[in-house]
């Protein structure tokens, strides 16, 4: 699976700079802003739901006449997952801040004043804070006598990063609205397949997985400079 996607991304990527190659196109400069919901893919399975967030970031547009482009974004996203407790009232997440540096394939169609587009490539990034909010002491939680420890991993409360950096892949979907003095709005709804693992993953370690997963939805706004 992870293959596939790295090969269908770098597959996009090619077939917009080659495309490029051919066509008088258009530069772009713009920025972008919205809300997040992550979770962490755990193994062992960690009960959990999806995190609220923030992103923001800047980006660069090179689009083609004949439907294909290239987007390079620098953000800041924020990840991590929110534990449930079902039948306890207790409360736990974990965020982390990334930055990062997502380069993608735009294809769009449609009218020169509204279009649709699909965007999908790679994308790393790197952790630049993290935060821990819990209503119980998760460094002792065996001294809690409520606390639902059958059944459930506990070693991810405090466990410490071991993998700043990230990898993964990024694909989404939208729409434009172009106005008259080179500025143009969007609206885009993007999904984020992390491949790294944030925790250690050797045989003597908690997790053997523990990757990112997120879904951005944002509102965008670019002005053609060319």
């Amino acid at each position: 699976m992870r293959r596939l996607c790295i090969i269908l991304a770098a597959t996009l990527t090619i077939i917009a700079v080659h495309g490029q190659t051919h066509y008088e196109g258009n530069i772009a400069v713009g920025g972008k802003a919205g809300a997040t919901l992550s979770r962490v893919r755990f193994n062992p399975s960690v009960p959990q739901t999806m995190l609220p967030g923030f992103m923001a970031g800047v980006a660069f547009r090179y689009m083609e006449e004949k439907h294909f482009g290239l987007i390079v974004e620098l953000n800041m996203e924020q990840r991590g997952w929110k534990e449930t407790f079902e039948g306890y009232d207790f409360h736990y997440q974990r965020r982390f801040t990334y930055l990062q540096l997502p380069v993608l394939s735009h294809i769009y169609f449609g009218s020169d004043r509204f279009r649709g587009f699909f965007n999908a490539g790679p994308e790393i990034g790197f952790m630049i804070g993290k935060n821990t909010k819990a209503n119980f002491d998760y460094t002792r939680v065996w001294e809690l006598q409520d606390f639902p420890t059958a059944n459930r991993s506990i070693g991810q409360f405090d466990l410490p990063v071991e993998h700043k950096f990230d990898y993964g892949i990024s694909a989404g979907v939208g729409m434009e609205l172009i106005a008259r003095n080179r500025s143009s709005f969007q609206l885009e709804g993007r999904f984020y397949y992390g491949l790294n693992d944030v925790f250690g993953n050797h045989k003597s370690d908690v997790f053997s997985a523990s990757s990112s997963m997120s879904i951005m939805i944002t509102l965008g706004y670019y002005y053609r400079i060319k």
